[in-house]
């Protein structure tokens, strides 16, 4: 089963270290295909699937100028699924917190019934 929200798309194309190498080229600036392939050991056609999905869950852009195909990556995506591991990240911390406070309390209850007995 394949998700389509925006957020899975995401999360699906983070998923591959070859799509996080290339995102990580594309933030110190735009690219064509060239230079970004360039470093990656495989052929085109796999760098160009790795491009389609990268694409189409929204990360980066592609824009012709005459022959060249540059690259330009896009932050919004990013930026979304950072929120979405914030906010559940702020959840859980308070939940741990709140569960760390219970445990505590039933320490120092449990050492003042054994002082009593």
């Amino acid at each position: 089963m394949t998700a389509s929200d925006p957020l899975s798309l995401v999360f699906a194309a983070l998923a591959d270290p070859t799509r996080r190498e290339i995102l990580s080229r594309l933030s110190r600036g735009s690219a064509t295909v060239g230079e970004v392939a360039a470093p990656l050991a495989m052929s085109a056609p796999a760098v160009s699937q790795h491009l389609k999905v990268l694409e189409r869950a929204g990360l980066i852009t592609r824009t012709a100028h005459a022959q060249w195909r540059t690259l330009s990556m896009q932050a919004e995506p990013l930026d979304q699924a950072s929120a979405w591991v914030e906010k559940h990240r702020r959840e859980w911390n308070l939940r741990l917190d709140a569960l760390e406070d219970h445990l505590r309390t039933m320490r120092t209850t449990h050492r003042t019934q054994e002082a009593e007995s």
